[in-house]
This record gives C-alpha cells, sequence and structure tokens, in this order.
C-alpha cells in the first residue's frame, strides 16, 4: 500500500530494516529515520514531507549564499578575521534589524526639526529598505548594505546631513532644488563634456543660464554655500547605495556637475 509513495524515490513496498540500504537510498534526500516512520504509520505523507525538507533546504542555501558573499567581499577589502565577523554579523541581520538601523539613523537627522511637506517625502524616501537581501544576493548588494551601515554610523556624515535638513527648513526651496537640478544636469554636464572651464567667459553664460542672470553676489554665495553642503559625495553614495540594495541600477555621478556649477557661482558674482 505504500507503492504510490515510494515508487519515485526508488524505495522498496516492504516494510524495510533500519540498517538497509532502502534507508541510506532515503536519508540521500534527506530523509531521516523519524520522517519514515511518520510516513509508514501515516501521519504524514511524502509530500509533505518533501515541502518541509524544500523549506529547510532554500534556508540552508540562503545562508550559504549569505556567507559566500561576505568572505567575497572581505577577500575584495582585504580585511581581518575580527572585520571579516562584524560583516557576517551586519549581513544576517533580520529585516527588521535592517530597517531599524536605518531608522535610528533617519531619525537622528530629522530629530527635533519641524519638518514640512517636501521634507517628510524626502525623510521616507531615506528609510526605502527591501524587506531582504534577494535570496542569492550578489557581491555587490552584500557589499552595499556592508558600506551603508558603516555610513550611517558615521557620526560626521550624519551631522552634516542634518545641517542641510536645518538649511532647508529655514528656507524651503524643495521645488526649486528640483528644477536646479534639471537645469545642472542639462547644461553644467555639457559644459565639462565640451571641456568648458567654469571661471571662463563662456562659463559665465552658462552660470547665468542655470541660475538667472539677475542673481546678485550676495545670493549667488548663499548659493554656493548651501549647494555645497548638498554636492557630498556621501550623499550621493547613501542614495546609490539604496539603489544597489533595492536592485535598481545607480544613477551616474552628479557631484562634478555641481562642483563644476559651484566653482562658477564664487567666480562669476
Amino acid at each position: 500500500m505504500f507503492s504510490g509513495q515510494w515508487v519515485d524515490i526508488g524505495c522498496s513496498m516492504r516494510p524495510p530494516s533500519p540498517g538497509s540500504s532502502w534507508y541510506a537510498r532515503c536519508a540521500s534526500f534527506g530523509i531521516g529515520l523519524e520522517n519514515i516512520q511518520e510516513i509508514l504509520s501515516r501521519r504524514v505523507t511524502v509530500a509533505e514531507v518533501a515541502a518541509t525538507h524544500v523549506r529547510a533546504l532554500d534556508a540552508e542555501i540562503r545562508t550559504l549564499r549569505l556567507r559566500r558573499a561576505v568572505l567575497s567581499t572581505v577577500a575584495k577589502r582585504g580585511g581581518t578575521a575580527e572585520e571579516a565577523q562584524i560583516m557576517h554579523k551586519l549581513a544576517r541581520l533580520s529585516a527588521s534589524e535592517r530597517q531599524q538601523v536605518i531608522d535610528e539613523f533617519v531619525g537622528g537627522v530629522f530629530a527635533g526639526i519641524e519638518l514640512d511637506d517636501d521634507a517628510m517625502v524626502v525623510a521616507e524616501w531615506m528609510r526605502e529598505m527591501p524587506g531582504e537581501l534577494p535570496d542569492d544576493p550578489t557581491s555587490e548588494q552584500v557589499d552595499a548594505w556592508l558600506e551603508l551601515a558603516e555610513l550611517v554610523a558615521d557620526d560626521e556624515f550624519r551631522e552634516r546631513l542634518r545641517q542641510v535638513v536645518l538649511s532647508e527648513s529655514r528656507e524651503p526651496w524643495f521645488d526649486e532644488g528640483f528644477e536646479l537640478r534639471r537645469r545642472v544636469l542639462e547644461h553644467a554636464e555639457r559644459a565639462l563634456a565640451e571641456g568648458i572651464r567654469p571661471d571662463s567667459s563662456a562659463g559665465q553664460v552658462i552660470v547665468d543660464r542655470i541660475v538667472g542672470a539677475e542673481r546678485s553676489a550676495e545670493e549667488r554665495a548663499e548659493l554656493a554655500q548651501r549647494l555645497g553642503a548638498l554636492a557630498d559625495t556621501r550623499v550621493e553614495r547613501y542614495w546609490q547605495l539604496l539603489a544597489i540594495i533595492t536592485g535598481r541600477p545607480p544613477g551616474p555621478s552628479v557631484i562634478p556637475a555641481f562642483t563644476w556649477l559651484i566653482t562658477g557661482l564664487r567666480t562669476h558674482r
């Protein structure tokens, strides 16, 4: 009566003895004595046992893949055994634990600051994390999470972002900033590609086109200072790392274009 359950995995219909090759064949599928006895007594089916083992194997495979990715990162960085242990601990954080790391960081940046609707949107963007690392995370994704965890633990970086948020809360310019970014990418990147220096006469024309020729020297100095705080490679890297972790391609760096504009603003007042 057990033929329907056992024929596909090469097991005999006769009640097996514990030392028989029958047990060995079943064990090769990861089916242990306790499970076999449960099946023979019809407390569970082969399908149920198989499903349980599939879930266990999936968990083990994820663990091995994650361990491999961490070791690959350690090998690439040339890290020590202690660093490898820290990386492995960070990589094995649960989804809620990873989210807590980011939430605490964002909470520290925005703590005590009255946020307008635009700033609240940015705060939510900064909290964006996937529910879990992919089942088969690439070394790049594991490396991105480890780098992000290190970045948000940097007090200097947190304070830098906080100053940006404070500046925005005193003088909101969310909409203007998005429009300015569009013009910078359109005109400053083209100037860089064409080899136009920001401190040249041709550069002045482009600067005026981006920010408006009517801006006073004081306004240009203030804008250069504000952009200088925003044009931080660490801030840009934060967004790039989030993109990598969530499986999206990170955008190209805009720092060179903004640096070009900042130089132009400080030159042409």
